[in-house]
């Protein structure tokens, strides 16, 4: 049956259910201590490899895989500058969400009163 002959709860229902399924995947990406840190330095602005691999610390290898699943993912866009990559946001959404996962650290680690 194609989505256009679903009744409109059950299209709605589908609907939901790839909004939370894509929404955990990128949840999942994130949960990653190094690549959590490339998206939040990123969320500062596009960087190549080189500057990546030193605001997260780790290896560079290491630090080019996490990119390529983040690309792979469509998290990341890249062009070329001469010779580099440089790495990019896809959408300010990423940045916010990865503001406000730091937030929540910050407040736990901070022991803040929870706010709206």
């Amino acid at each position: 049956m194609s989505r256009s002959t679903h009744p409109a709860g059950a299209q709605g229902a589908q609907e939901r259910g790839d909004r939370l399924e894509v929404a955990a995947s990128v949840l999942a990406l994130l949960a990653d201590r190094t690549r959590l840190a490339l998206m939040e330095r990123l969320g500062r602005g596009e960087a190549d490899v080189t500057t990546l691999t030193e605001a997260c610390g780790a290896a560079r290898p290491s630090v080019s895989q996490h990119l390529a699943k983040l690309r792979l993912a469509g998290l990341v866009s890249t062009r070329k500058d001469g010779r580099r990559v440089v790495y990019a946001l896809r959408h300010g959404h990423l940045r916010r969400l990865v503001d406000e996962a730091m937030n929540v650290a910050d407040h736990q680690i901070g022991s803040l009163p929870p706010h709206d």
